[in-house]
């Protein structure tokens, strides 16, 4: 009797061991940091903005910003550099083997060539296209690739010789895309809200395939490891697909007025900046289980979004608004107008 007494009471202790052990564990994890507003680099100048682009090696942050593209210290926010003229900027692409970066410029159609540890131009490429948006490296065939809104199509570029290869249409409006890493490109069709995957050194359309229930799809993330697509689209969703069978595995809630996406393979955590004033944060729990963990506040106009690999941090941009302007028949709904003097990036850290 002694004996069973001892061994019930070895298994209560032991079950009471564990259920402690994992309350405690529920109560660290919902006391864990949430990522917060910790610092605003003002950046001088006046006008919008669209997507920014971070070198973790480097320890640069590329902003672009009106006509140019402001160059920051990515631990301090020191500016480094300003690359100009960029008339109506979008994106940059980084090619550090070849010791250049490349800026898609949607006003004038063309690509800005620079030298990466000068900032000095090196020429411009006039595309056969018009308005290049997202702008993307892919390093297995050295191949920079401009994804042109308003000609539905992406142009390809070799990035050694700064020669236009060819265009492929997408058979919509593109917006962002990511590279695999395996000789895979991947784009959001933001008119037809699809995926299509492109093979980059044929230069060809592979496959395309819905986003429903996203509609709108903009900022575009990917984990690498498990070939997981993160689609952030207008209508209030993030869609997680298989990058290689298609197929949607997750849709989540996040906030309204997203434009960029960003994941985070050590810690296993997407992003969706949000122009409402916040950022989503979905954890991966495993290529099967996604779950909104966060929502994180930024401040109004922040929707495009960079992550520092190394630190974690968090980054995003915006500045101070004013009235709209009177409406016109060419814009019968203006945007408000910008503040002089207020763009800033938004620092987030734990």
């Amino acid at each position: 009797m002694i004996v069973r007494y001892s061994s019930r009471l070895t298994m209560r202790t032991s079950k009471t061991s564990v259920l402690a052990a994992l309350l405690l564990a529920t109560a660290v994890q919902a006391d864990a940091p949430h990522l917060h507003l910790a610092k605003r680099w003002s950046v001088p100048g006046e006008g919008g903005w669209d997507y920014l682009t971070p070198d973790a090696t480097a320890r640069r942050l590329y902003v672009t910003h009106s006509t140019g593209v402001d160059v920051l210290d990515l631990d301090q926010g020191k500016p480094l550099g300003r690359i100009e003229p960029t008339l109506g900027v979008h994106g940059v692409a980084l090619a550090p083997e070849l010791n250049r970066g490349f800026v898609s410029c949607g006003r004038d159609s063309s690509v800005l060539v620079f030298d990466l540890k000068t900032l000095a131009t090196v020429q411009r490429i006039a595309l056969p296209a018009r308005n290049p948006d997202a702008i993307l490296y892919e390093p297995s065939t050295r191949r920079v690739f401009t994804f042109n809104g308003g000609s539905a199509n992406t142009t390809a570029i070799d990035a050694a010789t700064d020669s236009v290869l060819g265009s492929v249409s997408l058979g919509g409006k593109p917006e962002f895309a990511v590279s695999d890493g395996r000789g895979r490109v991947f784009v959001n069709i933001e008119d037809t809200s699809e995926l299509v995957e492109l093979d980059p050194r044929g230069l060809a359309v592979l496959r395309r395939w819905p986003l429903a229930p996203g509609e709108e799809p903009s900022g575009l993330a990917m984990d690498r490891e498990h070939r997981r697509l993160f689609s952030v689209c207008g209508n209030g969703t993030m869609v997680v697909s298989d990058a290689d069978s298609g197929r949607v595995i997750a849709n989540l809630p996040i906030g309204k007025g997203t434009d960029g996406a960003a994941f985070d393979p050590s810690r296993g955590l997407a992003f969706s900046s949000n122009g409402e004033g916040t950022v989503s944060v979905v954890r991966e729990e495993s290529p099967a289980r996604f779950s909104v963990v966060e929502t994180d506040s930024t401040e109004r106009g922040a929707r495009t979004i960079a992550l520092d690999e190394k630190t974690g941090r968090v980054f995003s941009v915006t500045a101070s608004f004013g009235p709209p302007p009177e409406p016109t028949a060419e814009h019968p709904r203006p945007r408000p107008t910008i503040l002089p003097g207020t763009f800033r990036v938004l620092v987030l850290s734990r």
